[in-house]
């Protein structure tokens, strides 16, 4: 039995213990695409009972992450840590029904089993024997004060199955699930317990969750339906690998969502790129001659999301990937959208540029094309937005170190002091009739000016940069050039 059919309640349920990661991320995407499409309700919710490891530095973490990836919710954030006694009044409803027992294991008679049982090659698990004690023994021991854990009554026999939305039917049969732990002998709810408690207490109408939660799920549907209640639609997502075909990790990059801010990622180009790990559109996202389309605006995901286009298959986190991605949003974006992103990236450098606001906004215009990060323009393109320059030794090594190069850049500004009309055409002209009466390739002087203005050897059109820069910036730089000192 399923939910009833209601406008959608979904989740995103992250355990402060670190850093907003890529897969819960990716999770709370899809949650937030199938709300926003759905007209459905987004709930945040803090699983904070592990109070060793969780803290208020992890919970803004995420909270900041989400509101980096323009990911809101409309209720919440709701902590676990504040909600203990809905889940101790849930257990006692398990008990009460003959669905739990209480369990007097200490944590050293239970790893005494474990360890044996894995000596002589049988699968560690809790044995039962607790459960065979009478109502009477367990009141009398309670009484006592002996300190009880409560753990579930799995059926002994049977199945317990689910509908998933990505993976169709799924069972598990009873005899492979040991009687699992709903409330720890201090009280506190383990994770099974709570996740039941509260999303039938919100309403919780789909399940959508990273695959592996799969096989926590037989025990979740055991309560559910101990407890009289209709079951919510699960969909579980496909995991997220690293290019090795392994679960990604550190070993394979960054793997938390502020990384990415830092790697100057622009937030709606890494929201594309998560949409389309693991979900496809379909042919609702292919162009007029029938390729498949990878830019996807926010708009274009809220609209085209559904479950159905979830694959069962594992995705494979690819960094160039997400790297064109980036190059591509950056070059689509106007200057007006990108500016206040660099400016971040820039207090971050602790840099302020000495340019107008108009200024900066055409220079990112020019400079737009060729960047591959937001990083760029905090790093490479300094020279462009104020008046220290970057340099790159490697450039001046290739095209500053003959000085005869140097002398003729020096010499060349005058020219360009001299200019009425300082545009790219007659820049242009300027420096090829220069080198022509010098007797030297234009070649050589474009790539030495190139370096002596941006510090790189690199860049768009040198004109382009020269008008970009400015007439007066341009002749400074350019008298500047014999003074560039040499790579070590």
């Amino acid at each position: 039995m399923h939910a009833d059919k209601k406008s959608p309640r979904v989740r995103f349920a992250p355990s402060p213990t670190g850093y907003l990661h890529v897969g819960g991320a990716r999770t709370a995407l899809f949650n937030w695409l199938f709300a926003r499409h759905t007209g459905g309700t987004l709930i945040l919710r803090i699983e904070d009972t592990d109070f060793e490891r969780s803290s208020d530095e992890m919970v803004a973490g995420i909270l900041d992450g989400m509101r980096w990836l323009g990911m809101d919710w409309d209720e919440g954030p709701f902590y676990q840590s504040q909600r203990l006694d809905l889940y101790r009044s849930t257990a006692d409803k398990l008990l009460a029904s003959g669905h739990a027992y209480s369990c007097f294991c200490t944590k050293e008679e239970l790893e005494q089993r474990r360890a044996a049982a894995t000596a002589s090659g049988q699968t560690p698990r809790y044995d039962g024997r607790c459960r065979k004690l009478t109502p009477e023994e367990s009141a009398r021991r309670l009484r006592a004060g002996e300190a009880a854990a409560l753990r579930f009554a799995v059926p002994a026999t049977g199945v317990t199955r689910f509908d998933d939305a990505v993976f169709g039917s799924v069972e598990f049969a009873n005899e492979e699930l040991e009687d699992f732990v709903l409330l720890r002998s201090d009280g506190i709810p383990t994770y099974h317990l709570s996740v039941v408690a509260d999303d039938l207490d919100m309403g919780m109408t789909h399940i959508i969750r990273g695959a592996d939660h799969i096989s926590n799920t037989p025990k979740q549907v055991l309560q559910y339906q101990a407890l009289g209640a209709p079951l919510p639609i699960f969909a579980h997502v496909p995991l997220i690998l690293g290019p090795d075909k392994t679960r990604l990790s550190k070993r394979h990059g960054a793997t938390s969502v502020t990384a990415y801010r830092e790697m100057g990622i622009v937030p709606e180009a890494f929201r594309n790129f998560l949409g389309l790990l693991g979900w496809s559109p379909g042919a609702a996202g292919k162009t007029a001659d029938g390729k498949d389309r990878e830019i996807f605006s926010s708009d274009d995901l809220v609209q085209l999301f559904s479950l159905d286009g979830i694959a069962r298959s594992n995705a494979v986190f690819d960094n160039d990937k997400l790297a064109w991605f980036n190059t591509e949003y950056i070059r689509a974006y106007p200057a007006e959208r990108l500016l206040p992103l660099i400016e971040q990236e820039w207090r971050a450098a602790g840099f302020t540029p000495s340019r107008s606001t108009e200024e900066n906004l055409r220079t990112i215009d020019l400079l737009k094309q060729r960047a591959r990060s937001l990083k760029d323009f905090a790093t490479a393109f300094l020279a462009y937005f104020g008046d220290a320059i970057p340099f790159d030794p490697a450039a001046i090594a290739k095209f500053l170190s003959d000085a005869a190069v140097r002398t003729l850049l020096v010499e060349m500004a005058d020219r360009y002091a001299a200019l009425a009309i300082f545009d790219e055409a007659t820049t242009e002209q300027t420096l090829r009739a220069f080198a022509e009466k010098k007797g030297v390739k234009a070649g050589g002087l474009i790539n030495g000016a190139r370096v002596a203005l941006t510090g790189q050897a690199v860049a768009p059109s040198l004109f382009a940069v020269m008008v970009c820069l400015g007439q007066s910036r341009v002749v400074q730089r350019l008298r500047n050039a014999a003074s560039v000192p040499m790579p070590i």
